[in-house]
């Protein structure tokens, strides 16, 4: 089984904007996990989302 790469937060990348809808409560823990680094909420969604597809690819092998 490939080893599980740990989450951190990740540096602001280049992106595309793209309108995505979130809960208000996943909103809320988001912004405070990330207050007070240099870490945005995109780039916290990108990293989560990358991580979210390495599991899905991890689960069809």
């Amino acid at each position: 089984m490939a080893r599980k790469r740990k989450f951190k937060l990740p540096a602001v990348p280049p992106t595309t904007s793209k309108c995505v809808r979130f809960p208000n409560d996943i909103l809320e823990e988001v912004e405070n996990a990330i207050q007070g680094t240099t870490c945005t909420f995109s780039a916290f969604v990108i990293e989560a989302t990358r991580l979210a597809l390495e599991d899905l690819k991890d689960e069809e092998e």
